[in-house]
């Protein structure tokens, strides 16, 4: 019977067959040992040569690393694995020989392993990576389309900024200008305003020439958006999404965090509700640990993000931040004009912000006014305009980035790992 490693544990005691990679092997003596991965998971082969041959026992020895083959044998318990399982091998065919792999057991740096990302890929740390990834994605839609959201598929290309930056790819669209999208969301609220509570998963593109390890030029980002909903009503909705995902994570991927050496006990923390304080709040708590530097009306970059963060052991949102530090669409607290209806999720740990989400503006004359303050003339809004013209409602929504949440929960250090493969200031290769 021919099956996958991730379903050994029903075939327990049975001969089945497996197609494989080599992902590692020793020898001792009369015994070999195989790792076995086939893409689902990770299981080691045990070859006694007084079971398989001398012959054949000898082939296996000389196993190249990365090399494909069918391996057949029986599915024994092994408490010392991750895995629970192991096979007592009876006989393997080799489908190709690979001959000097370049990613072996040694260390490795990193410039040469994202040269080969199309191979490091293949390893049991990069494999956990994108498991866990694959996890939150699948928990993402679970849970939108569980409380009634429609996913709603933005364009890529556009003809303005989301957000009024200059931070666009441009490209020609036939004889006209175009943009690279960095956000979906004033698509998403027009898509709102159709079905009630709707949501995008796509990629979108910061032209920001930056280093650090929380940024990526292209990255993946989740954005709900919901009508009839206040910024207060959107809090509860992030934090029980957040919730959501990192409790799908440590219910169905138990071995890839074991893999990871995560800390699981500090992701078992996180359940709604999160804690919040204020912009006010966060500026004087970041100048009480020592950034004397930073006043009112200034943004926080990661050194600040971490403080705030150091003093929860939960993500925690910021808000109501200065309105001129904001989005032109943010919704004023009517109750102090100066700040706005928003809030940043901070996650724990050094990890930043994972979302940023607002009430958004929903009276056409003071859009009207933010399009005035902000210099967004022409026809290229005139589209985001009309939808506070025709039937305008109270809503809300939010941007969470999938792959800072990824390094988060995860627990790696650097984005360019949460991401097949990585496009940075200085990488478009492979």
């Amino acid at each position: 019977m021919k099956t996958t490693i991730s379903q050994v544990s029903k075939h327990l005691n049975e001969e089945i067959t497996i197609g494989a990679w080599l992902a590692n092997k020793r020898s001792s003596g009369k015994i070999a040992f195989l790792q076995l991965r086939d893409g689902t998971g990770f299981m080691q082969g045990i070859v006694v040569k007084a079971d398989i041959g001398e012959d054949k026992f000898q082939e296996a020895k000389a196993l190249t690393q990365e090399s494909s083959m069918y391996v057949t044998g029986t599915i024994v318990e092994d408490t010392r694995s991750p895995l629970g399982y192991e096979m007592q091998v009876t006989d393997f065919e080799i489908i190709h020989e690979a001959v000097d792999y370049p990613i072996t057991p040694k260390e490795h740096g990193t410039e040469f392993l994202m040269d080969h990302r199309h191979l490091w890929l293949r390893s049991k740390r990069q494999h956990g990576v994108m498991k866990i990834r694959n996890e939150i994605i699948r928990a993402t839609y679970e849970f939108f389309n569980e409380n009634g959201y429609v996913k709603i598929d933005p364009p890529i290309l556009t003809g303005s900024s989301a957000e009024g930056t200059t931070e666009l790819f441009h490209t020609k669209y036939f004889e006209e200008d175009a943009y690279l999208s960095q956000s979906g969301q004033l698509y998403m609220e027009a898509a709102a305003m159709a079905f009630g509570k709707v949501f995008s998963f796509g990629p979108t593109f910061r032209a920001e020439k930056s280093k650090t390890r929380r940024h990526l030029i292209e990255f993946w980002m989740i954005e709900p958006e919901m009508a009839f909903m206040d910024h207060e009503d959107s809090l509860e909705v992030q934090e029980q999404y957040v919730s959501h995902v990192v409790q799908s994570v440590l219910k169905n991927c138990k071995i890839e965090l074991e893999a990871l050496g995560r800390d699981t006990g500090q992701l078992e923390k996180i359940q709604a509700p999160f804690p919040r304080i204020s912009y006010d709040e966060a500026i004087q708590l970041v100048k009480e640990k020592g950034f004397d530097d930073i006043e009112w009306g200034d943004d926080f970059g990661a050194p600040h993000e971490t403080a705030i963060a150091e003093s929860y052991d939960k993500p925690v949102f910021i808000t109501n931040y200065p309105a001129e530090i904001k989005a032109f669409y943010m919704k004023p607290d009517p109750a102090r004009p100066e700040v706005v209806l928003c809030a940043d999720l901070i996650a724990p740990e050094g990890y930043g912000e994972i979302i940023g989400g607002s009430q958004r503006i929903d009276d056409l004359e003071l859009m009207k006014q933010r399009y005035e303050d902000h210099g967004l003339t022409g026809d290229a809004y005139n589209w985001y305009l009309q939808l506070r013209e025709y039937g305008s409602v109270p809503h809300s929504g939010f941007g969470l980035g999938l792959e800072r949440t990824v390094a988060w929960i995860a627990g790696v250090e650097h984005v360019r790992e949460t991401i097949p493969f990585p496009r940075l200031l200085n990488r478009l290769y492979p």
